[in-house]
């Protein structure tokens, strides 16, 4: 029988086993959590018997409380109070103490805690949705696609690989040091403070507090003042799941609040990850510098979406539509920019222009329609001036969106989805982040020349480039200047969660997601310890002991020939000097003891 049968029968029967464990169900506990209020949608209660009609003339941060509305109704939804600085400090010290017993537990029960909230997010899709969507305007169908999924995905990674990117690294200890062991170690910072947005009010929430508690943090997020009654939910759900695992109390909080209530956060905590506009950002990081508090910026975006002369037309406009009029109203920043080659450029307007004119918006539950959706107030004054300032400079509108299908309960909070031709680098709304459902289409005659338009923004977040040669498409990618780039696709790399997500230039920077994000939650500790000790210990060598002797320096010279010399010959004989100095040395410490 050959010797390599039995290792062949092994392998196959530990296949069978490991495929045998798959089929067995992990035991799981569920969680209750109270969706009562939220679940009040309709009926005749204080929270939603009114609509909201924000104050003119005052800032809603001049109130004590975060007022919170359906912005596609304005339905009034309640409120929650806007933190001092004071209870801020007081929540964080809370949650300090509480990291100090969590840095101890071990992975299995933190992945655990991964599996209860994975398994409550499958069961309560819809309830999940349902208030993401009445918060933020998005429809049902998006708020799955944007909230779920990449909530999922990002749980299922951490089960997967999160325990083995955070466990100590064995490293190379180097040619001086080949009597050593060197490994780097992961610990936990303490307490991450989180800024989130309002767009992804379930995901924005999630995805720092995973990252914080797996590797070992507490975690204070501060949500957005438009998406805190969504936010607030999510708390709960977080903390059930907690408390089901034996978690300390206080481990995660969510707050509310405005501007004050973040400054405090930025200099209450450890590491501070925020996700926002640059302005901000900005203001982030000179609080931060104050107490040295290490930050993860991820900021504004005017992503170049590039369409080559080979690309499909009409697949593409399909992507271009879905990505950045049916949801960047509400959603996200997405391509903001389009480059589209000259030889296709009238085709792909056509095909954009018969998408556009066949959907219109609608009321977000329906999850039919999600064109033009605005969660903030006013902003559609300034996406207007943004319009306005491109017509002003020689842009034309191919076509404009309309809306058919509100409802009686919608109130006026749309932007009609606008698509702009013959635009130019002069214009505002090719340098500003617009944030909202306008498409501003630029052509481009050679790779050289869309490589150098990509490039020429302050922005830097993520690119998407379209060709039928998947080399061509992967060249002009890689010299645009980004943190993230899609090849032949839009947006898929926020489903890869094992990648780091982040931008470069006035789009932030840091990472957040995958291995780079999970140890950013970590104090990345360096170890070097004897190999064989006590055997092998380090020793001064006795011509650079003091006194240092004469030839001191010869005898260094030797020795970095000897370690790191191109020729091994030359550090042969750098080898032989070595020991003459050693032996030496060690004649004329004897000679001196036998005069002494």
């Amino acid at each position: 029988m050959p010797f390599w049968w039995p290792l062949i029968v092994i392998a196959f029967a530990y296949a069978i086993c490991k495929f045998l464990l798959m089929l067995i169900p992990p035991n799981v506990p569920s969680i209750d959590v109270d969706a009562s209020d939220v679940l009040a949608h309709g009926k005749d209660t204080e929270e939603n018997s009114f609509i909201y009609i924000p104050p003119r003339g005052r800032s809603q941060q001049s109130d004590k409380k975060v007022q919170c509305y359906e912005p596609a109704t304005m339905k009034y939804l309640g409120y929650f109070p806007a933190l001092s600085p004071t209870e801020v400090e007081e929540r964080v010290t809370l949650s300090r103490k509480a990291q100090k017993t969590w840095a101890q537990s071990s992975f299995k029960l933190r992945r655990q805690f991964l599996r209860i909230l994975l398994k409550y997010i499958i069961e309560h899709q819809e309830l999940i949705c349902e208030v993401s969507s009445r918060d933020t305007g998005k429809t049902m169908v998006d708020a799955s696609l944007g909230e779920i999924m990449t909530t999922c995905e990002k749980i299922t990674w951490l089960l997967s690989e999160g325990e083995r990117w955070l466990k100590p690294e064995s490293r190379s200890s180097g040619r001086a040091m080949l009597h050593k062991v060197s490994r780097v170690e992961f610990h936990p910072l303490g307490v991450i403070g989180a800024i989130v947005p309002w767009n992804y009010p379930f995901h924005n929430i999630f995805n720092p507090m995973l990252a914080a508690v797996f590797s070992g943090n507490g975690i204070v997020i501060k949500v957005s003042e438009h998406a805190s009654w969504s936010g607030c939910f999510y708390f709960r759900i977080i903390q059930a799941a907690l408390a089901a695992v034996g978690a300390p109390e206080n481990l995660v909080d969510v707050i509310t609040g405005f501007a004050e209530t973040g400054e405090a956060l930025v200099s209450s905590v450890d590491k501070m990850i925020f996700v926002g506009s640059t302005a901000v950002g900005k203001m982030i990081m000179r609080n931060a510098a104050e107490t040295l508090t290490p930050v993860t910026l991820e900021l504004g975006g005017k992503d170049a979406f590039i369409i080559c002369e080979d690309a499909d037309v009409s697949h593409v406009a399909q992507v271009a539509v879905r990505g950045t009029l049916q949801s960047s109203g509400q959603n996200c920043a997405g391509a903001e920019r389009f480059y589209v080659h000259k030889d296709i450029y009238t085709a792909f307007i056509s095909q954009v222009t018969k998408i556009v004119k066949s959907v219109s918006a609608g009321p977000p539950l329906t999850g039919r329609y999600d064109m033009g959706a605005i969660c903030l107030q006013e902003h559609s004054e300034h996406l207007q001036s943004l319009v306005n300032d491109a017509l002003d400079k020689g842009a034309e509108i191919a076509v404009r969106g309309s809306f058919g299908h509100l409802g009686e309960d919608a109130v006026d909070q749309y932007f009609p989805p606008t698509v702009l031709i013959n635009v130019n680098h002069n214009m505002k709304i090719m340098k500003e982040e617009a944030f909202g459902p306008i498409m501003p289409i630029m052509q481009f005659s050679t790779d050289e020349e869309v490589i150098k338009l990509a490039n020429d923004s302050r922005y830097a977040l993520g690119c998407a480039v379209f060709s039928g040669s998947k080399h061509r498409a992967k060249q002009i990618a890689s010299q645009i200047q980004c943190g993230v780039a899609a090849i032949n696709d839009f947006a898929s790399n926020y489903m890869c969660q094992s990648l780091p997500f982040g931008g470069v230039k006035d789009s932030g920077f840091g990472r957040f997601a995958g291995i780079e994000g999970l140890r950013a939650c970590c104090l990345v500790k360096s170890v070097v310890e004897d190999r064989f000790w006590p055997l092998i210990k380090t020793k001064i060598p006795k011509p650079i002991q003091y006194p240092v002797a004469e030839n001191a320096f010869e005898f260094q010279e030797a020795l970095v020939e000897t370690l790191y010399g191109l020729n091994i010959w030359d550090r042969l004989r750098s080898l032989i000097d070595v020991l003459k100095f050693l032996t030496d040395q060690s004649s004329n410490v004897s000679r001196t003891r036998k005069s002494h």
